[in-house]
């Protein structure tokens, strides 16, 4: 429908709708309008008869919309947004199934406190509550697991709502909220203006907390810094390692924020969490201050809420609730991690009586972790230590990677730094399927560079089907698919608790590389260690969608951290 059609159209009264003024549009087309004044560059979507006009909206606008496959791809590749950019993602889904599709990445986005705003499509207003097609309640469904849940209720609040929802998403502990289109009124004619964006409040540390934090560290004999979040951008990860550096500070970067802080600066020191090593957990067991910027002490990095939990800490953060947070608090410093780093530039000598000692030492642990270990050469199929070795050498800085779960993505996180600030995107309450959109989403965020996908046969297939968006899209992207035909993370599991009884955990594959053949892109299989370098090579080069098929032999365990 047109907006001279909408114009004509009769009223919910059955009166004949007034002319439009200059200024008259509809609510579609108003709320399109509002996330072009905020900057939206692109949205998400699997298109729905319930949110019409908002696609119509969306045609002339100057806004990309991004059609996807399937919602759990359009949440994962908003999420993706919002953690490179710090701006909200935007999805767009229908009612009923297609919000439930989406959920997966509403979780994930609460979780991991990235910004993302979804608008789903709702029933019609004279049809709520009688059960019919596709309702659902969007209160219920989304308000334990959002930050805010609003619906659009008349027509000249669309605007406003749409602004609410894209300040709330990323103020305070960023998230997702959900905004509700019951599908008659998006045809309603209104006058309101598009509202500006509202400035996000950017607290800074005041003197008084300086000088508390300084007597702090001074007095600190081992204190340990945690850097997370998705607000490190620019220089900041790194003028706070620098910072770090100078007093003696190691700095660990969150489970999958590894790219807070540049890995290869000598103050970091790798990260706790799934996949870590020894002596990051022993540096966290024996430091007496904890500081974390931007991050909490949660169940991951705590080794489910049995390490430090008693240590001394200080939490810099702008969320005040800090959710997610164990253990003790002794001081809390409301500011975000650019306002901070700016201010320890104030701060005097810190270093008390430490020695650089223990941050060299736990720096030369984590690059012998980031290394081709010593190990029997293995039975069959491809090496991993070899393959990912290859491709930190080959891809270049420049990158931007992807991680879905489970234990095939931890040779990625051992061997593929992050020396650029918004270069990693993984989920970190362990959503299977983000690999593949996040990765499609980063290849349209920052087209000059690599996105690379790292993820198991299991995760992959999740949300593979979005490798179609990005030929849509004409981007590119490497997909690394680590074949075991398993799901070998619950194996694990299951070998430990029901040794010799694995149960529900097999998978049958095809030819990954001439899946994505199809597609018209490039593929290859490893099952081997020959050309290993070559074959990394040519798929890098290929100016489209490329896998890398890595079949490796189905008893081989996820890399160990005991003895580094």
């Amino acid at each position: 429908m047109t907006q001279s059609q909408q114009a004509q159209r009769q009223s919910t009264d059955g009166s004949q709708a007034q002319q439009p003024s200059s200024q008259s549009r509809s609510v579609g087309h108003a709320i399109v309008e509002t996330l072009a004044t905020h900057g939206v560059e692109r949205v998400y979507s699997v298109p729905g008869e319930s949110f019409l006009d908002v696609l119509d909206g969306l045609y002339d606008s100057g806004i990309t919309n991004v059609v996807c496959r399937q919602e759990g791809g359009v949440g994962f590749m908003a999420l993706a947004e919002g953690r490179l950019t710090g701006n909200p993602g935007v999805a767009l889904v229908t009612r009923g199934p297609g919000a439930a599709n989406f959920f997966i990445a509403a979780h994930s986005a609460y979780q991991d406190a990235t910004p993302l705003v979804c608008f789903v499509g709702l029933v019609p207003f004279a049809d709520r509550r009688r059960e019919s097609f596709q309702e659902f309640s969007i209160d219920s469904w989304f308000g334990s697991t959002a930050k805010r849940v609003l619906t659009i209720e008349t027509a000249d609040q669309a605007g406003a709502i749409v602004a609410e929802a894209m300040h709330v998403a990323v103020s305070g502990r960023p998230g997702p909220v959900i905004v509700g289109l019951p599908e008659d009124l998006l045809c309603e004619i209104t006058e309101a203006p598009a509202p500006k964006p509202r400035a996000i409040a950017a607290p800074a540390p005041s003197g008084t907390d300086l000088e508390e934090l300084a007597a702090r560290i001074r007095a600190a004999k081992k204190p340990f810094l945690l850097a997370g979040g998705d607000a490190f951008f620019g220089s900041t990860g790194k003028e706070l390692a620098d910072w770090a550096l100078f007093n003696h500070i190691p700095v660990a970067g969150d489970w999958r924020n590894y790219d807070a802080v540049p890995n290869s600066h000598p103050a970091y020191i790798g990260w706790p969490g799934y996949g870590r090593r020894d002596s990051i957990v022993e540096a966290m067991r024996e430091a007496d201050l904890f500081i974390g910027v931007g991050a909490v002490r949660g169940d991951v990095m705590s080794e489910g809420y049995t390490v430090g939990l008693e240590t001394e800490t200080v939490l810099v953060s702008t969320d005040a609730q800090l959710l997610q947070h164990a253990g003790r608090v002794d001081q809390f410093i409301a500011a975000t991690p650019k306002h901070f780093v700016e201010a320890l530039g104030d701060l005097e000598d810190v270093r008390g009586d430490r020695t650089p000692d223990r941050v060299a030492e736990l720096r030369a642990s984590h690059e012998r972790f980031s290394q081709v270990t010593e190990h029997e050469p293995v039975a069959s199929g491809v090496d991993l230590e070899l393959v990912f070795a290859e491709l930190e050498s080959q891809l270049g800085d420049a990158r931007v990677v992807t991680y879905g779960a489970g234990n095939a993505t931890i040779w990625g996180h051992r061997q593929l730094s992050h020396n650029v600030p918004n270069s990693l995107v993984g989920s970190r309450n362990g959503a299977m399927g983000m690999a593949v959109p996040a990765a499609v989403a980063a290849a349209l965020v920052f087209p000059e560079r690599r996105a690379v996908a790292v993820c198991g046969d299991g995760d992959f297939f999740m949300n593979g089907q979005e490798i179609a968006t990005l030929v849509a899209q004409g981007g590119k992207a490497l997909f690394v698919v680590v074949d075991n035909s398993r799901f070998a993370t619950i194996v694990e599991h299951q070998e430990n608790w029901y040794p010799g009884r694995p149960s529900g955990t097999d998978l049958v594959n095809p030819d990954f590389s001439a899946w994505i053949a199809s597609f018209g892109g490039r593929g290859a299989r490893l099952d081997s260690n020959e050309r290993i370098a070559e074959t990394v090579a040519e798929l890098l080069a290929f100016d489209g969608p490329a896998l890398l098929h890595l079949v490796i032999d189905r008893e081989t365990p996820s890399p160990s951290g005991k003895g580094f």
